[in-house]
């Protein structure tokens, strides 16, 4: 879906897709920590959960729809296959400390704000432009807030990932 031809309910569409598949990453994430025990990354990941569901209520709101539009037919041309703004699956360890954690969340709503400034920049509609520019401030917004976590958490040692009863497979 090209940026230039979007209706700002297209775009809003979009975001908040961004926003719901983000809420549904962090929960996987934080069911996937409390399944082992890391009670302290399931609850940061929960709140990140948190913050990006309320985000995508205020779209909702804002755009006055009660269910969530359907996504249109050849998708939401995300960068990648998901949304810029998800986690990738396979960046969690069990063993993850508070620190991997927020460094992946730093990570995630970089991308989606450089997604959002992009968009303001590539569309010819200023209603999708102003919106893109408020949804990119509200990312920045979250880059710090994600920051100032890191500057309380301290960084693991090289170790960290190492598992004195680590799981035993059997056949």
């Amino acid at each position: 879906m090209s940026a230039a031809g979007r209706t700002l309910a297209e775009f809003m569409a979009q975001a908040l897709a961004m926003e719901r598949e983000a809420v549904e990453r962090y929960t996987e994430f934080a069911d996937a920590m409390e399944m082992h025990n890391n009670r302290e990354v399931a609850a940061l990941f929960r709140t990140m959960a948190e913050y990006e569901s309320k985000h995508a209520s205020q779209i909702m709101a804002e755009m006055g729809w009660q269910d969530a539009p359907e996504p249109p037919a050849g998708g939401f041309g995300w960068p990648d296959l998901e949304a810029p703004e998800t986690v990738p699956i396979d960046a969690v360890h069990y063993l993850m400390q508070p620190w991997h954690a927020l460094k992946l969340a730093l990570a995630a709503e970089q991308r989606a704000e450089a997604f959002f400034g992009e968009l303001a920049q590539a569309t010819a509609s200023e209603p999708v432009r102003r919106a893109a520019r408020e949804l990119q401030a509200e990312e920045r917004e979250h880059v710090e807030l994600v920051r100032a976590w890191l500057e309380k958490v301290p960084v693991p040692d090289g170790d960290w990932a190492t598992d004195p009863d680590p799981p035993r497979y059997s056949d």
